[in-house]
């Protein structure tokens, strides 16, 4: 029994031994060393498009739809025809029109010879004052009718060209709200399609008034600068993850808080070629990222290198002779996969990004491997918010 005893504490002892030996042996580890410097920011948001200008094709005149002269959903130029209002009975309205204004033309015609001949008989009191007065007065009768009638044809000539329905736009036409042959009346039932101009393409997207404050809080504080001239690039990423070829600049901004919604309403204007391949169309969902600001003395490190503790968020570090050191800090900002730290490190600190299972306090550590941060995009929920109507 003794004996057994013995063994099993060499055995103890051994092993105790060897497990001191591999907890006193350095980890390998790839560090950072941190080096604030201005960083490039760029800010996400979920925008939606928009047509630049939209107009509503409507008849403004009542009759038959005679012809649709246009295809649905294609593209239109300004001036093009679109559809073609049964025009005979203007045709017909126009030449009563200028048959009356004949008439009154031919009446102003003798008025004024008349008078001419009254005026000097009236000089040489060959004829009554009253005469002089009537044949003056059939004149300008006979002149405002003359005009009126001239009116009646200008209306007539004015509904007829009613009749031939262009498009005032260059743009993409929506389908027809009538098929030929329908009566269509002026009001309500004389909408008829529409077209909408998609060079230039706008986004539309929304600032949260926290986010709005935030952001005026940081650009007071020195943590944000804003672009030359508070002049934004504009980036557009689609559904499939693909970058659209073109950038915008924001164009809008709404000085006023939507109370329904708790947002401002901003709007970027993005030039979109509709030949191209990639050509946005009004009602797409795209991400939207503003370019151009700047985090003066930012300090970026790899989101994998921060642990959330009981006590917030914290790194390990590589402190005095070559051990790890936690150290508490305070987050900000993602930036694609790097994290942005507002407190708890300095210029010269050397952050632990690997084998982080294996630290705790003063457990000693070698460095194997020098990581460069690089920037990425601001994503998440602590975005910034760069439109500020107060800096529009």
């Amino acid at each position: 029994m003794s004996i057994l005893l013995l063994m099993l504490f060499i055995l103890a002892g051994c092993g105790g031994k060897k497990e001191s030996e591999q907890s006193g042996k350095a980890v390998a580890v790839t560090v950072m060393t941190v080096v604030p410097r201005d960083i490039p920011v760029e800010i996400q948001f979920v925008g939606t498009t928009e047509s630049s200008h939209q107009v509503e094709i409507r008849s403004r005149v009542e009759g038959f739809l005679e012809k649709i002269s246009y295809e649905e959903g294609g593209r239109v130029k300004a001036g093009q025809t679109m559809f073609q209002i049964d025009k005979r009975p203007f045709e017909a309205a126009l030449q009563q029109a200028r048959g009356v204004l004949a008439q009154q033309q031919a009446k102003l015609v003798t008025a004024e010879a008349t008078l001419k001949r009254v005026r000097p008989l009236a000089e040489k009191n060959a004829v009554s004052k009253k005469d002089l007065d009537d044949a003056i007065g059939d004149e300008k009768t006979a002149r405002a009718a003359v005009l009126s009638a001239q009116g009646s044809v200008q209306d007539a000539e004015l509904k007829l060209s009613y009749t031939t329905i262009k498009s005032p736009i260059e743009g993409f036409a929506g389908r027809s709200k009538k098929q030929e042959g329908s009566y269509i009346s002026i009001g309500q039932d004389s909408l008829l399609t529409y077209v909408a101009k998609i060079d230039p393409i706008w986004v539309d997207f929304s600032i949260s008034e926290n986010e709005n404050l935030k952001f005026e809080d940081r650009l007071a504080k020195g943590k944000f600068k804003m672009p030359k001239d508070s002049n934004f690039n504009v980036e557009i990423n689609l559904a499939d993850g693909s970058i659209f070829p073109y950038k915008g600049r924001v164009n809008y901004a709404d000085p006023s808080y939507n109370s329904e919604t708790g947002t401002y309403q901003v709007r970027a204007e993005i030039r979109n070629p509709v030949d191209s391949p990639k050509a946005i169309r009004p009602g797409q969902f795209v991400r939207v990222d503003l370019q151009g600001g700047i985090r003066p003395n930012g300090i970026l490190i790899p989101r994998t290198a921060v642990t959330q503790g009981a006590k917030g968020h914290f790194v390990w570090v590589v402190g005095k002779d070559e051990r790890a050191q936690l150290r508490v800090v305070e987050v900000s900002d993602w930036q694609g996969d790097d994290i942005f730290i507002e407190s708890g490190l300095a210029e010269g600190d050397r952050v632990i990004l690997d084998n982080l299972i294996k630290m705790s306090p003063d457990v000693p550590v070698r460095i194997s491997d020098v990581s460069v941060s690089t920037g990425g995009k601001t994503t998440g929920m602590n975005q910034e918010s760069p439109v500020s109507p107060k800096n529009q």
